[in-house]
């Protein structure tokens, strides 16, 4: 459990109080103290809402939203000068207004640098290189890879590094799936939860929970897109069109498939190797086995040696998108050394 940020927490409820007071002193459009009080209270609890939501904004968003903020509070203050000789309001009132316009513009304006600020870009001013290179290592998990689960697996062997981020719209996904009437989706999604608790419980691995949540988006593959690109950060995935969509739109992706199949055993052919032949091929006198790792293994002349363990030799391998196959022939002779090599060796 985090220890929480007293400076904060203090600055929040001072800013908080002095809202509150503000209005209160004021009581603008007539209303009562009281009334004015609880009204300023919850203005300032929605800012601090919306500061929250903001909190893991990247830099180039934080300068786009001060940028924003100031040129907005300049312009309302502007406003405020042109309309004060020909104001209908007075008293109190005018006074609220005169404080609560330039505060106004300046969240219009801070929430505009905000949406703009993919516009910036600070490496070409040569600011803040090495703090681009720490946020390129952010790595945001979808739900594909967290019910797969090999990434606990990956990370659990030392080679994930860097802050491994889970949107809560991805953990919402997940709750769905596993809600589900159908037994298989069910179990899918919890599968996907275990995970997550799994990851969260490793010392050596940063997790994240992030809040950060796109309404105008509703297809969670986009959501994760436009996140990435406000993160500046990778997507891990095992689904294919996700991975297509992301680097169409020039987000890099971590494919768990891929890395899969780069780690598959090398084979080359003339190599011998020994499989269990599983079934018979679509081919005449082909039989069908499986490598550990899934590789299918076609091999001829094997068609009558279902549910046995031969020796094969390799002829070729190919390499499809959906990972290797490889092509072996099944031979007397190879197998009749190795029966020999065999008996030779427990005599």
């Amino acid at each position: 459990m985090r220890r929480p940020n007293w400076d904060s927490l203090l600055l929040r409820a001072g800013f908080v109080v002095l809202v509150a007071v503000l209005a209160g002193v004021f009581s603008p459009f007539g209303l009562s103290t009281n009334i004015a009080i609880f009204g300023g209270v919850a203005v300032a609890l929605i800012a601090n809402l919306i500061e929250s939501r903001m909190r893991r904004a990247p830099l180039q968003s934080l300068i786009g939203a001060c940028v924003g903020a100031l040129l907005g509070g300049l312009l309302g203050l502007l406003f405020v000068a042109v309309l004060s000789p020909i104001s209908v309001w007075s008293g109190n009132t005018a006074q609220f207004l005169r404080l609560a316009i330039p505060l106004f513009t300046g969240f219009l304006g801070l929430l505009a640098g905000i949406a703009k600020s993919n516009l910036l870009d600070l490496s070409a001013w040569g600011l803040f290189s090495d703090g681009s290179k720490v946020e390129s290592s952010l790595k945001i998990l979808d739900t594909s890879v967290l019910i797969d689960g090999r990434i606990a697996d990956i990370a659990e062997s030392g080679f994930m590094d860097g802050l491994l981020v889970i949107p809560q719209f991805v953990l919402h996904e997940l709750q769905l799936v596993a809600d589900s009437a159908d037994s298989a989706r069910r179990n899918r999604g919890r599968r996907g939860l275990d995970i997550v608790q799994r990851l969260q419980k490793m010392p050596n691995i940063d997790i994240q929970v992030s809040t950060l949540d796109y309404p105008a988006v509703r297809e969670v593959d986009l959501k994760l897109i436009e996140m990435a690109k406000a993160e500046n950060a990778k997507i891990m995935t095992n689904d294919f069109n996700l991975n297509k969509l992301a680097q169409v739109q020039g987000v890099e992706v971590l494919n768990i498939n891929e890395l899969a199949n780069a780690l598959k055993p090398v084979v080359l052919p003339g190599e011998t190797m020994r499989v269990f032949i599983l079934k018979e091929g679509k081919e005449y006198n082909q039989g069908v086995a499986y490598l550990d790792d899934g590789t299918m293994v076609v091999v001829d002349n094997a068609r009558r040696l279902i549910s046995k363990t031969v020796d094969i030799t390799v002829t070729s391998v190919l390499q499809t998108t959906a990972g290797k196959m490889i092509f072996g022939r099944y031979d007397e002779r190879v197998q009749s050394s190795s029966a020999e090599r065999a008996t030779a060796a427990s005599g």
